[in-house]
């Protein structure tokens, strides 16, 4: 079976009275539109791998992820539905939610490990599976040059030129891609980056080992909300407004808070009056599952 998905990745723009007073349009890329569960850089960042897997025969994906992530699960339906076998390897305890099952729904097995062992992923994975011929390894999050090579494609499907383009920023192959294919289009956009984990700014050093030469972008630091899968009543207030003002449902550890950045440096009037800013919403709505308790 091909490894391909039709891209369906609108943008469409955010109409909000800061944005009007401050002379800005702001946009949103619906990545979150291209698949129920491999949905934004999930999918880009699965493609090139599964197609690396497909190419040397391998039939058996293994991959890593915490309780609630996101990347288990879109691996576990790439997985279902190009024909592979998959396992994730869940850091922490033996737990239930519905993220994992929702994996397990797509026939991923799962190996719950303890969080010494799964600091090095690659050694785990040679203990479990390294006499697998089959076996073919994932990093967390998808982290990869082949990652980044499918999220540089996302500015090739870019109509208009933006003065920002925003990202919230985990493991750096996002923002890494999206940089080449600003470099790669020859294009003057300035790219920003949100990383979602406190002191973020190693994130930096993730990012520039996958860029394709070096680049100037900017790391906004200041909006992790405590750190990763961490949040406060300001950033849920936040959520809960945007979702109701623009129908587009949003969740708190990646783009609500790029988002929220967004609105934030546009009060502070970090950009000049007249530019056009573009968010990337990078799917993981799922994620909200395990943050219901939150919204009440």
């Amino acid at each position: 079976m091909d490894i391909s998905l039709d891209i369906y990745s609108p943008v469409q723009q955010i109409n909000n009275t800061l944005f009007i007073d401050k002379g800005l349009k702001v946009f949103i890329k619906r990545d979150d539109l291209i698949h129920p569960m491999i949905s934004g850089n999930k999918w880009r960042k699965l493609k090139y791998v599964l197609r690396s897997a497909r190419a040397q025969n391998k039939t058996h994906l293994v991959t890593f992820g915490g309780a609630f992530s996101n990347h288990l699960l879109a691996t576990a339906a790439a997985a279902a539905k190009f024909g592979f076998k998959a396992t994730g390897f869940v850091r922490g305890e033996d737990v239930q939610n519905d993220t994992l099952f929702l994996c397990k729904l797509h026939g991923m097995q799962l190996i719950y490990t303890n969080r010494d062992s799964y600091r090095d992923k690659k050694a785990l994975f040679d203990d479990v599976f390294g006499s697998d011929e089959n076996a073919f390894f994932i990093d967390e999050g998808g982290a990869s040059a082949e990652g980044a090579q499918g999220c540089s494609e996302l500015v090739n499907e870019l109509t208009e030129t933006y003065d920002h383009i925003f990202c919230a920023c985990g493991t750096g192959t996002t923002a890494a891609g999206i940089i080449n294919g600003i470099t790669l289009n020859v294009l003057l956009t300035h790219f920003n980056a949100v990383p979602v984990f406190k002191n973020g700014e190693f994130i930096r050093d993730e990012i520039d080992r996958f860029l394709s030469v070096p680049a100037k972008y900017t790391l906004h630091t200041g909006y992790h909300f405590g750190g990763y899968a961490k949040t406060d009543p300001q950033l849920i207030q936040f959520i809960k407004q945007f979702v109701a003002d623009t129908g587009v449902l949003i969740e708190p550890v990646y783009t609500g808070k790029m988002l929220y950045a967004i609105y934030d440096l546009a009060a502070k009037n970090h950009f000049a009056p007249g530019s056009k800013i573009l968010a990337i919403h990078s799917g993981g709505i799922w994620g909200l599952l395990g943050m219901k308790d939150k919204f009440v």
